[in-house]
């Protein structure tokens, strides 16, 4: 009954990847340090989606 109300952590780190991204690609024209270090994590996430195994596709 409860189960339904559980966030899917793929979903999460989706979500995650997506944020990172988008606030790199902001940072990129004011200030390219942060956004390298946005780029990363989001690698980072990207890596712990593929080892989940579905490649982080929906």
């Amino acid at each position: 009954m409860f189960g339904m109300f559980k966030k899917d952590p793929v979903e999460k780190l989706r979500k995650e990847h997506a944020r990172l991204l988008s606030e790199a690609h902001r940072l990129s024209t004011v200030d390219r340090t942060r956004s390298d270090e946005m780029t990363a994590k989001a690698a980072e996430i990207e890596d712990k989606l593929l080892a989940l195994g579905n490649g982080g596709k929906p």
